[in-house]
């Protein structure tokens, strides 16, 4: 988490100081700024920028903002860049005495809910949260999608499912993962409602009539492709591998490769584009992976890496499995492998 807070008087800077140690000692992100001309003697960097301006900067690369003064000053702030819930910060407001903390903005799928508990933990003082699933302690889907770090596919689905839950009205759940834990109350398994919602690496398949798919990113990418290949040449086989294995595209966790590909453009390219988390593997890990159906090994691949496989032994030591779900394929100068990471549904 990259959190950023901005103080305007000393007493607030205290906060701000107490705040970031408890944050970083969680290995967290946090900066902190103090608004005012007494900032420096306050102990904090003194914001140089007018305040509209840190926030549009903050709002851009920041997963959650702390305001600790008044309300209205943090809602005039943060107004000409407030866009989605999905893609909006986490927005906090704490009063400079730090009695009350407020969840201000995104506070399920931006986590500002949570956040707002800790902080008012570090500070002791007083969470406040007025989202009605939170204040009724239903069932939230926004925030459970958080949690098990789910891709939401539909918004407005995610709100007429927490109207149904307010209106003591349960709505349908289908998974194709193992469940853990006690099943809320709101939710039916089968698919006899109306309204429901699908966990599932296949955002095609609708077991309602209106369905909110809610996608696990724990597909693993083993990619090998030539020097210079382009992300479009790489993007162009993964989706056609993904859909025939109907995955979303929304399911991509990791990408992997060798080394060798640590600096590949069109690699970092297609990471970047799909926010996949991306790693490489030495020839001497590649070659001590084990699969259960075999490898598809190449004499070409192996002259040129020093293992005869890159793509199916990345994406198998990248997910800790021995089972790929797709073998090699391959097209254009590029070839793709999938794994899937062990993964449980925890309610």
């Amino acid at each position: 988490m990259k959190l950023a807070v901005i103080a305007f008087t000393r007493s607030g800077c205290r906060f701000a100081e107490k705040i970031r140690e408890a944050v970083i000692a969680k290995e967290n992100e946090c900066e902190i700024w103090g608004k005012g001309k007494e900032a420096c003697a306050w102990g904090i960097p003194a914001l140089e920028e007018s305040l509209r301006e840190w926030t549009g900067r903050q709002f851009a690369v920041k997963d959650a903002l702390l305001f600790i003064g008044a309300t209205g000053i943090a809602v005039r702030a943060i107004a000409p860049f407030v866009k989605s819930k999905a893609s909006d910060p986490a927005v906090l407001c704490m009063d400079e005495q730090g009695r009350f903390v407020i969840s201000l903005l995104s506070g399920h799928l931006g986590g500002a809910n949570e956040l707002t508990k800790e902080i008012a933990s570090i500070c002791g003082a007083v969470p406040v949260i007025t989202t009605a699933t939170d204040i009724d302690g239903r069932f939230s889907v926004d925030s459970f999608a958080r949690r098990e770090h789910l891709y939401l596919d539909n918004l407005k689905l995610a709100k007429e499912i927490s109207a149904e839950v307010l209106e003591n009205r349960t709505v349908g759940l289908y998974s194709d993962f193992e469940l853990s834990g006690q099943i809320p109350f709101e939710l039916a398994l089968g698919k006899q409602k109306e309204i429901g919602i699908s966990i599932s690496l296949d955002d095609s398949y609708d077991p309602f009539p209106k369905t909110l798919h809610l996608v696990p990113g724990i597909v693993v990418l083993g990619i090998g492709c030539k020097k210079g290949t382009t992300k479009e040449q790489i993007e162009a086989l993964v989706k056609k591998v993904m859909a025939q294995n109907q995955f979303s595209m929304h399911s991509i966790g990791k990408i992997a490769s060798i080394d060798l590909k640590q600096e590949e453009q069109g690699l970092l390219d297609f990471c970047q584009a799909y926010d996949g988390e991306f790693l490489t593997f030495s020839r001497e890990e590649l070659e001590k992976v084990s699969c259960e159906e075999g490898f598809s090994e190449s004499s070409f691949v192996k002259g040129i890496t020093g293992v005869g496989n890159v793509c199916e032994r990345s994406a198998l030591k990248a997910s800790g499995q021995t089972r790929l779900i797709q073998k090699k394929a391959a097209e254009n100068g590029v070839t793709v492998a999938i794994a899937l990471e062990k993964y449980i549904v925890r309610f």
